[in-house]
């Protein structure tokens, strides 16, 4: 599966309304959805300083990046990708050489998901981070499991 695929595969699923891309292969699959769909909005994004400004600020129903993250320093990279998941982005898809400096845990420690991945050194590897599965609801985190209940009424504390 090539680069294009795997965006293309990504769109597909998501359907958005709202489309922002950054990179040449960001940029083709989104011209094509576009040209497919075209009542979707699509922003194409140069972020050079890794701030994003502009259409690029507005929440998305997703965002993909391609070739941009290996020209920014991590940390501008990183900025980048916090700043688009803490602007209200609903998925992010970001393409990624396997020949570049970014490494697995740089993404997860974003919140992001390794999705899948083209060919080994020269290839490309996609992490997606979408908000409704971020953060699975667990059984323990409710009201019910909260401070001995059964205690209640019993004790003084």
């Amino acid at each position: 599966m090539n680069a294009q695929a795997l965006f293309q595969a990504m769109i597909e699923d998501c359907q958005p309304g709202s489309l922002l891309a950054a990179g040449h292969h960001a940029r083709a699959a989104a011209e094509r959805w576009h040209q497919y769909h075209p009542d979707a909005t699509v922003e194409l994004l140069e972020p050079t300083s890794g701030e994003l400004t502009g259409h690029g600020a507005v929440p998305h129903d997703l965002a993909i990046i391609s070739d941009t993250l290996e020209e920014l320093d991590p940390r501008q990279g990183s900025v980048l990708l916090g700043q688009l998941r803490n602007l209200g982005n609903r998925q992010i898809a970001a393409l990624i050489s396997n020949s570049s400096d970014w490494a697995f845990t740089d993404f997860i420690a974003l919140g992001f998901v390794r999705q899948g991945a083209t060919g080994h050194e020269e290839g490309f590897t996609l992490y997606t981070y979408n908000i409704d599965t971020y953060n699975r609801k667990r059984d323990w985190n409710n009201p019910r499991n909260w401070a001995n209940p059964e205690m209640w009424g019993k004790a003084r504390w």
